[in-house]
């Protein structure tokens, strides 16, 4: 008589549900609490509790009443061994409508629960089961602690197995590693690859076999499933996933396609290339048709969107503009490929004209761009991929460059002033156009070129009059900074560093092309007080040494036009920058047994042979620099014999054979030696002492011996 049969009207069936959360509260035992369940949840199963009345269920029976009847072994007489855990679950997918309760502990442990139903095998009355499931599921992955508790929970290898079984709901499972996979890809794949493999596996075949829609519909779920983190051409199982979306993409782009069915097309080839490059692309003729049909499809698809660009129809298309981006980008590097090049001569020249081009749209897009429109992420990837072309195309479009160069380190200075730049990011990132933060780092992009462009007159000139120095000068500060915060141990080269060494290229560039302007800007005294105090840091650090060969070649080389800076005048800083320099300068060569002839030959130490082909230019300059930094700065000589500098060349030309050193070597050797020995008679003295007129005159060092000659 407590519980009545529920009304069919709604009014109705909401008093009711009232009187047995009422029940639910002060039931006696748990008998009567079952019975007051099995309303509750026939109403929560029927979609007819609101917010508050939800509330008021979990206020009645929290989550210890839903625990005890997931536990449960024991069922009610002639009901099913699930009864009370179905009850259990669709009371917690009941609780985990709501935000704030779905994101609670008590809901979080039970992720292991969930993951065992999704792993059991599913009779037809089970279904709901499932169902409540995945709205659990779907819930927590909405809530902030969720994605790393479902990770590290399992779930993400119970849902590969629940989509690959194909039972009841498995498209949700499919749809559920979507979204995991979007907030937390490299922590998915790196826990469970071999299960995440296996789902890209039927992905794949399916999208090589299907003929129709469904092939478009794969194209869209697949880039996800294509991870930035986890190597796939490393993996035999990863290749064959390869080769198969190579096929399936081969066929779809090969055929007359609508724009609804290019575009998905675009994105997931974008999607191979941003994670393997152009390794998915096989060798051979078909595949460099098929690679310079991607490029020309972008390229196209580019002119289309930015040539007369609609507000509205851009807005639209952003996001695919952005995925030929990405293949415009593989278009530069393989045009410029030489070893073992997928593409002929033929195809590269073809692909260059087509792509100056698409990059004239870009130009023309950029050009229009408005103030407040620099926030957008879609100008950030036209600026990017534009530093891509200028970074290694710098006979083409030079003019429309020029007119765009005041744009672009407006806009670079915005991003930077505006925020922290981003540290470190991979180069094949792809920028979101939804729901990112503003990327800060445009700088990193436009170096290169503006490194090119500097060695020309007019592009120099505009990027002075912008106002170019005294910025790259606060990002190297930055950067500088970022990098010295980074671990000292070996690792790969970052953006960081390679930003550095980039701009340190630029820097030289002005202070050989304007050295007035670095005279005069007082940029340029606060760049030499970090290359001061850089270098002695970097030098030791063996990993560090082609930028540490960046930033000496570049110290020593500015030190000659400021060299009546206060700085300069034998600081304690100073001394340790060009102690440093020495010790860079002097530990490039060694003498080493010659299997050719007996005795002795000079080569490059092993310390420096793997990146001899980056310094040895920088390397050459240093000499000359430090050598024309002698007779301005008295204090240097003092330099070179407490580092025993002096000691170190004289041994080294005496135990080697003369022939073994270069004509280029004798020079630089020579241009030290000389200027040491007319600024200090202690120096004079240290060359004579080690037979300095006897080897002189055997590698022809005619000024030097002139100089040892002279009283």
């Amino acid at each position: 008589p407590r519980f009545p049969a529920m009304a069919s009207d709604s009014g109705d069936r909401l008093a009711t549900l009232k009187r047995c959360l009422s029940v639910l509260r002060d039931a006696r035992n748990d008998s009567e609490q079952f019975a007051a369940l099995l309303l509750v949840t026939k109403a929560v199963r029927a979609g007819e509790v609101d917010a508050k009345t939800r509330r008021q269920i979990f206020d009645a029976i929290g989550f210890t009443f839903p625990t005890r009847l997931l536990i449960s072994q024991q069922p009610p007489a002639d009901c099913p061994p699930h009864t009370f855990r179905a009850l259990g679950l669709t009371l917690l997918a009941c609780f985990c409508t709501d935000p704030e309760l779905a994101g609670h502990s008590q809901i979080l442990n039970k992720i292991p629960t969930f993951n065992d139903v999704l792993l059991s095998p599913c009779d037809p009355d089970c279904t709901s089961m499932v169902d409540d499931v995945y709205q659990c599921l779907s819930a927590v992955l909405a809530t902030a602690r969720g994605p790393r508790e479902l990770v590290t929970k399992g779930t993400v290898s119970a849902l590969c197995q629940a989509y690959l079984n194909g039972g009841h709901g498995s498209e949700r499972a499919l749809t559920l590693l979507v979204g995991l996979l979007a907030v937390a890809e490299a922590r998915c794949w790196q826990r469970d690859a071999p299960q995440l493999l296996a789902v890209l596996s039927k992905l794949s075949g399916d999208f090589l076999k299907a003929e129709d829609m469904t092939k478009f519909e794969l194209c869209e779920v697949l880039p996800r499933f294509i991870p930035l983190s986890y190597p796939l051409t490393e993996n035999s199982q990863g290749s064959e996933c390869l080769c198969r979306l190579y096929k399936g993409l081969a066929d779809v782009l090969g055929s007359k396609l609508s724009q609804s069915q290019r575009d998905p097309a675009l994105k997931l080839a974008a999607s191979l290339v941003q994670a393997c490059g152009a390794e998915w692309i096989p060798a051979g003729s078909a595949g460099s048709k098929f690679l310079a049909l991607l490029v020309n499809l972008a390229c196209v698809e580019v002119r289309l969107t930015l040539e007369e660009p609609d507000p509205l129809e851009v807005e639209g298309k952003k996001e695919v503009v952005t995925a030929c981006y990405v293949l415009m980008e593989m278009g530069i590097q393989e045009c410029l490929r030489e070893e073992n090049p997928l593409l002929e001569n033929v195809q590269k020249m073809q692909l260059m004209r087509i792509m100056e081009e698409a990059f004239g749209a870009v130009i023309f897009y950029l050009r229009q761009v408005k103030q407040e429109e620099l926030q957008d992420p879609f100008i950030f990837a036209s600026v990017r991929v534009l530093g891509a072309w200028m970074a290694e195309e710098t006979s083409s479009l030079k003019q429309e460059i020029c007119e765009l160069l005041p744009f672009l380190v407006d806009y670079g200075r915005k991003l930077f002033k505006e925020g922290s730049p981003a540290v470190s990011l991979p180069q094949a990132e792809l920028v979101s156009t939804e729901g990112s933060a503003l990327p800060q780092d445009a700088l990193r992009f436009l170096l290169p070129g503006f490194c090119h462009l500097t060695a020309e007159d007019k592009p120099r000139d505009i990027l002075i009059a912008e106002g170019a120095p005294a910025l790259l000068c606060e990002y190297f500060l930055q950067q500088w900074e970022v990098l010295t915060s980074e671990s000292t141990a070996p690792a790969p080269l970052t953006s960081t560093e390679m930003s550095l060494q980039t701009m340190c290229g630029i820097f030289l560039n002005l202070v050989v092309t304007a050295p007035d302007l670095v005279r005069r800007d007082k940029t340029f005294s606060s760049l030499m007080d970090v290359l001061l105090k850089s270098l002695p840091l970097l030098q030791p650090q063996k990993h560090h040494l082609v930028l540490a060969a960046n930033v000496a070649t570049l110290g020593l080389m500015m030190a000659r036009i400021l060299a009546g800076s206060a700085a300069l005048q034998g600081t304690p800083r100073a001394k340790e920058f060009f102690g440093a320099a020495v010790r860079f300068l002097s530990g490039a060569h060694v003498a080493q047994a010659d299997p050719s002839r007996d005795g002795l030959a000079l080569a490059v130490s092993p310390a420096y042979a793997g990146a001899w082909d980056d310094i040895a230019e920088l390397w050459f300059l240093g000499m000359q620099a430090w050598a024309g930094c002698v007779p301005l700065l008295p204090w240097l000589p003092h330099t070179a014999l407490q580092a025993r500098w002096l000691q170190g060349m004289a041994q080294l030309l005496s135990q080697v054979a003369p022939a073994s050193v270069d004509c280029e070597l004798v020079t630089a050797f020579q241009a030290v030696l000389v200027e040491l020995a007319r600024a200090s008679q202690q120096c004079r003295d240290v060359i004579l002492s080690h037979r300095g007129v006897e080897w002189a005159n055997l590698y022809g060092m005619a000024a030097l011996e002139q100089c040892l000659a002279e009283q």
